[in-house]
């Protein structure tokens, strides 16, 4: 059986949001719908039975209250639901494990001050297993087509470095541009090396242009093989001289989702995001998935 699509519920405009996405990508992937509500525990606090019962109450009013509403928008998915104890990051990342797509929410401040993610979504992104998206409060469906529509839907944009491809991180955005009838958009930022850092090989692509037509057939040939592997979805290449967080956020403008990679590495520090990523999932005002990879 097919692992579900997960979505985390906690009765807030974002998680909705999120829900409503995730319920049309459980159609797009024809899989179950799971909500999953994680109460609050913390293990300092000696809650007693009436609190529990509390608990339990309010997170069946938020699943409930999650469920009326992907039915509303999305009649067609199957719906099952789930009550975790918290804490709430650790009870996500658990989540994650069933699944091979986690939906949370993120909430939109403005155009110019990005989005607040909060720590258990930051966490839960850093560390989880599977690939996790974050949708806005305010996101509307522009990432949505499904068979019989008509119309335009927002360009997939994936985050490419052509030097160290990821397979898994490129089949997530060609898989979500063909089962939404999109356009895909492989988005690589260089910046020229310093003189001190070129090699021998180096010296015939100092100027811009040659350097960016050089990298333009890099990450051509690159992605050729996932042309061929999905035909039926266009696939363009832009290569920027600028900053990778720059490109990244002026080409997700207007676009339908971007996904962006997670290195999983054992740093003694832990898990993190990276830069690119962190600043994506802060700033950029459609869908972000990103998505783990060796």
């Amino acid at each position: 059986m097919l692992p579900p699509v997960i979505a985390a519920v906690d009765g807030s405009a974002e998680s909705l949001a999120a829900a409503d996405w995730a319920a049309r990508e459980a159609v797009r992937r024809e899989r179950p719908l799971r909500l999953v509500h994680v109460w609050n525990w913390h293990p300092r606090q000696d809650a007693g039975e009436p609190a529990t019962a509390a608990q339990r109450h309010l997170a069946r009013r938020a699943l409930r209250q999650a469920e009326e509403r992907v039915h509303r928008t999305c009649p067609g998915v199957r719906v099952e639901d789930e009550q975790m104890e918290g804490p709430a990051t650790a009870a996500l990342l658990k989540a994650a494990e069933q699944t091979d797509l986690l939906v949370l929410g993120s909430r939109g401040l403005s155009g110019f001050t990005g989005f607040l993610v909060g720590s258990v979504a930051l966490g839960v992104v850093a560390r989880a297993a599977c690939p996790v998206v974050l949708v806005r409060a305010d996101e509307g469906p522009a990432d949505e087509r499904f068979p019989g529509d008509t119309g335009d839907v927002g360009d997939v944009v994936l985050g490419i470095d052509p030097t160290g491809p990821c397979d898994e991180v490129i089949e997530f955005a060609f898989e979500a541009a063909r089962s939404r009838g999109a356009r895909l958009r492989a988005v690589y930022a260089w910046q020229p090396p310093s003189p001190i850092g070129l090699g021998a090989g180096d010296i015939g692509l100092l100027t811009g242009p040659e350097r960016a037509e050089e990298w333009l057939g890099f990450l051509s040939a690159v992605l050729q093989v996932w042309r061929e592997k999905y035909p039926g979805v266009e696939a363009l290449e832009t290569v920027t001289e600028d900053r990778a967080r720059s490109a990244l956020l002026r080409a997700a403008s207007g676009a339908g989702l971007l996904v962006v990679g997670r290195r999983v590495t054992d740093r003694p520090a832990g898990p993190r995001t990276g830069p690119v990523t962190h600043a994506a999932i802060h700033h950029v005002g459609c869908p972000v998935a990103v998505v783990p990879h060796d």
